[in-house]
């Protein structure tokens, strides 16, 4: 299968079918996520316990690409640690971005269906804002943008 084929179809599962997808009650951490640019909105809440990812939802207004994006990165994280998880949060940041080489080690997994989004740089945020949001919650961050200073797109990677 052709890989455009391939994340055109992922997309649409995910975007059908969101995984993870509501609000725990009970949150230890959350934070909202907004895309000013194209209107994404995105709640994030998790319970994170001894310092491990134990559950993890979202929900809000979003296009079919951050769905896709929040649903696979629930999926990822969930029963991870806040180590694992912030690795993960910084490699598809640069899988995005064109920063990473997917032909080195790296922990993606299936999320590099996520690679040619480099090349649709008005989709980029789409793709990183449920990324950027999780980062904020497990930081206690209330709230995170992807607009001027906040843009993770343009942020310097920590790795």
């Amino acid at each position: 299968m052709h890989a455009n084929s391939l994340y055109q179809e992922v997309i649409l599962d995910h975007n059908r079918k969101p995984r993870n997808y509501g609000k725990l009650d009970h949150a230890s951490h959350q934070a909202v996520g907004h895309n000013p640019l194209c209107g994404d909105r995105l709640d994030i809440t998790l319970q994170l316990e001894n310092e491990q990812i134990n559950n993890i939802a979202f929900q809000g207004e979003s296009c079919a690409i951050c769905k896709a994006s929040a649903s696979m990165m629930t999926a990822a994280v969930k029963g991870k640690s806040r180590l694992d998880a912030e690795t993960l949060i910084h490699e598809f940041r640069d899988l995005a971005t064109g920063k990473l080489d997917i032909n080195l080690p790296h922990h993606l997994g299936r999320l590099t269906v996520f690679s040619g989004i480099r090349d649709l740089p008005t989709r980029v945020k789409c793709a990183i804002l449920p990324w950027h949001t999780l980062h904020a919650a497990l930081n206690s961050i209330s709230s995170a943008s992807t607009e001027a200073d906040n843009d993770p797109a343009q942020a310097v990677s920590s790795k």
